[in-house]
């Protein structure tokens, strides 16, 4: 589960890509003050394809997994960016929603809740997509692995076996297969973590009844069907 979504449990949030984000829409003015130090160096290389014409071109509603559904989330829930050229994608991580997906779609579109995933996989194997891969989502209560990841949550909960179905794993495991195909991901368990693996968080999710045995041939299988599919489509 997001960072935020603790918070709702009597937790403090720790995440501080909001402050950041709302920085980093000063770009147009901060340019012109680099001297000044308006800016941290390092941000502002992450914040070169700000200039005009150099952003990577986006339609309303667009998804990155095909079969996706679109619903976005709060633009409070997310920093935009221009990934991988400014932030390089090398993780994919494991969230459980703690909650239904109506439940987790809701909160993840309320601007004061302060975190969202990217995807968030139906019990029944449905895929909703509520920010971009592009973009930064405010997911896992680390800036580093906020850069770096793509987030996706799983609808269940984590004390509960019977959360985890066949068609989630399935389609989790077509959709994570895509995401490390698209950003040359190894399929394995140093890249493919759960929440509770970044460091500083205090989460448990997805938990022991997420079966990470099942789950990494699942997606290596995958991988090696859509790799086939374009192959032979080529």
């Amino acid at each position: 589960m997001t960072e935020a979504a603790e918070e709702t449990k009597g937790h403090k949030r720790t995440d501080g890509d909001r402050r950041i984000g709302r920085r980093a829409l000063l770009i147009g003015g901060a340019a012109a003050a680099v001297g000044t130090a308006v800016l941290a160096r390092d941000e502002l290389g992450h914040l070169w394809w700000r200039l005009p014409s150099v952003e990577k071109p986006r339609k309303e509603g667009e998804v990155d997994f095909r079969g996706a559904q679109w619903v976005a989330a709060s633009a409070a829930n997310w920093r935009r960016a221009d990934r991988p050229d400014d932030y390089r994608i090398d993780r994919v991580i494991i969230h459980v929603t703690q909650g239904g997906y109506r439940s987790a779609v809701k909160v993840f579109q309320d601007p004061g809740h302060g975190a969202a995933t990217h995807y968030i996989v139906r019990k029944d194997g449905h895929i909703a997509q509520m920010i971009r891969e592009l973009d930064v989502a405010f997911q896992a209560g680390n800036r580093e692995y906020n850069e770096r990841s793509v987030g996706i949550e799983h609808e269940g909960f984590v004390e509960e076996a019977s959360s985890f179905t066949d068609a989630m794993y399935e389609a989790s495991a077509r959709l994570t297969a895509r995401i490390c195909a698209r950003y040359d991901i190894p399929v394995d368990r140093e890249h493919i973590i759960g929440h509770v693996e970044v460091p500083g968080t205090d989460h448990t999710d997805p938990g022991q009844y997420w079966d990470w045995d099942r789950y990494i041939p699942l997606v290596r299988k995958a991988r090696a069907a859509a790799e086939r599919a374009d192959a032979a489509g080529a």
